[in-house]
């Protein structure tokens, strides 16, 4: 694959540089966030840091956002590739967030050509003939916003020193670097789990500002507040970023996987099926409350979750029934105080729209409405035994068969899959599989069960699924937790490109 016209010289000095400056604190961070899971792992508990205090007691706000990205109240996500790109946009949606995270296999091709399409959609020259359909751009299209990989992936693709660079840092600095005169300057920054870690890529920022000329605060950025560690640090993630910030994202999906890989090994913290973790549970509700509060203090968005439903074209009652439960999903966000939300379908748009519209009418935002009632503490946050449901036969199975379909399509370069009318991306299948380690762990299932049941799955997916299999089952069962599912799929995606 020729790749010249995206590392041109002045890429592979850019991001050689780059890699240089920060790479080193980027594993300093790795390493220090494997400490706290030992603590964590000893007995320790997250907690408001005392240290931090200061910074949530003070009366600081964030920079101003662009009039541009003022109104965010619905946003759609998906892969870079090019027709996904291009519908997207044209969605209604008024943001765009082009994943190069958990909704991209990061196969070499997948990520050039994801930086090749994010240029053109800037340009406007993006289009695509398929021979039944042309793509092309409308007048009106949404805010581009992109999220680079997140801090624990490596590009092995491209070496400084003889090692892989950040992924992070190659997602970032090569699209920064090729549409910062594009108005490319909107990020989603994922899976943080500390104010250091934000404190890294502010810094990251403002070098790359310098290195071309832009103005320090161009950059805007939004953290996915994905993490149970990271929603102790929502006042100091702002903080670290308020020349560039543009709020806060509830993660929904990766949160819930994160407070089992975190906290997974105590009893207390036995989560039911993944279709019984919804909002509206305490700890879900209590995240997004807090988020929100913080957020609006702070004169930062505060964006909504995913609605992953998937419309079919064949059954309309499958229909009927999801869609009264993503509008009953978005009315709650907007009634909480949510500025926004996310869809992963354009047929979504005008659900979100519609409940968004009501709440905020002409208003861009409501980031007027302070939370003052929202007294949120570590018990709240913590309180994960108060979900109400059950660990259930159809959940395992659920999950034994998501977690291999999905798999088995990343590892063949899709990272974004509809499964039954669901968009399924590497958190859903994280949470498919550290619910069957925990439920192991805790006696909650048997490795008969896990074995049996995952031998009907695949024996109704048929053929082709041996490879993913393999590795979901060894991630899933093996005593020691894994700490992400795209690690030891990365290994084999590579190895399988190198062949």
């Amino acid at each position: 694959m020729n790749v010249d016209d995206v590392l041109t010289a002045d890429a592979v000095t850019f991001l050689t540089d780059l890699e240089r400056e920060f790479g080193e604190r980027r594993r300093e961070l790795l390493a220090r966030r494997a400490e706290r899971l030992a603590r964590l792992a000893g007995g320790e508990l997250p907690e408001f840091l005392p240290e931090t205090a200061d910074v949530r007691a003070g009366d600081w706000r964030i920079a101003p956002f662009p009039d541009e990205i003022a109104d965010r109240r619905v946003e759609i996500t998906g892969p870079v590739d090019r027709k996904m790109v291009i519908n997207a946009l044209n969605s209604g949606a008024r943001v765009f967030m082009a994943d190069f995270e958990d909704a991209n296999s990061p196969t070499w091709e997948n990520c050039i050509e994801g930086q090749r399409n994010l240029t053109d959609a800037l340009d406007r020259t993006i289009e695509l003939d398929t021979g039944d359909k042309r793509y092309t751009l409308n007048d009106e299209v949404a805010v581009l916003f992109v999220r680079p990989r997140g801090w624990h992936l490596e590009e092995r693709h491209f070496e400084v020193d003889r090692a892989p660079i950040s992924g992070s840092l190659f997602d970032f600095g090569l699209y920064f670097l090729r549409n910062h005169g594009r108005n490319g300057r909107y990020l989603y920054l994922p899976k943080l789990e500390s104010h250091l870690e934000a404190r890294l890529w502010n810094d990251v920022f403002v070098w790359a500002q310098e290195r071309l000329g832009v103005p320090r605060g161009t950059i805007k950025a939004t953290v996915l507040i994905e993490t149970i560690l990271a929603a102790f640090e929502m006042d100091e993630i702002l903080h670290e970023l308020r020349d560039h910030s543009a709020g806060l994202n509830a993660g929904r999906w990766d949160y819930i996987f994160s407070v089992i890989k975190k906290l997974g090994h105590r009893p207390e913290f036995v989560l039911p099926d993944r279709a019984a973790v919804t909002m509206a549970v305490p700890f879900m509700r209590s995240y997004c409350e807090l988020l929100v509060k913080t957020c609006h203090r702070r004169g930062a968005h505060a964006m909504g979750g995913m609605a992953a439903f998937i419309p079919s074209r064949r059954d309309a009652k499958v229909n009927a029934i999801a869609l009264e439960k993503v509008q009953e999903d978005k009315e709650r966000e907007a009634s909480q105080g949510f500025d926004g939300t996310w869809v992963a379908h354009p047929d979504l748009v005008p659900v979100a729209l519609e409940a968004f519209d009501r709440v905020l009418g002409e208003r861009p935002n409501q980031i007027d409405r302070q939370r003052d009632d929202v007294a949120v503490g570590p018990s709240e946050l913590l309180d994960v035994a108060a979900t109400p449901g059950e660990v259930t036969e159809q959940g395992l199975r659920n999950n034994v068969s998501v977690g291999i379909q999905y798999l088995a399509a990343w590892l063949q370069g899709a990272g974004a899959v509809a499964i039954n009318n669901l968009m399924e991306d590497a958190a859903t299948a994280e949470i498919s599989r550290s619910q069957i380690w925990q439920w192991l762990r805790h006696d909650r299932v048997s490795e008969d069960d896990v074995r049996r049941i995952t031998d009907e799955e695949v024996a109704k997916l048929g053929d082709g699924y041996d490879d993913a299999r393999a590795l979901f089952e060894r991630i899933a069962t093996q005593p020691d937790y894994v700490e992400f599912l795209t690690l030891p799929a990365y290994d084999r995606l590579v190895a399988a490109e190198r062949v």
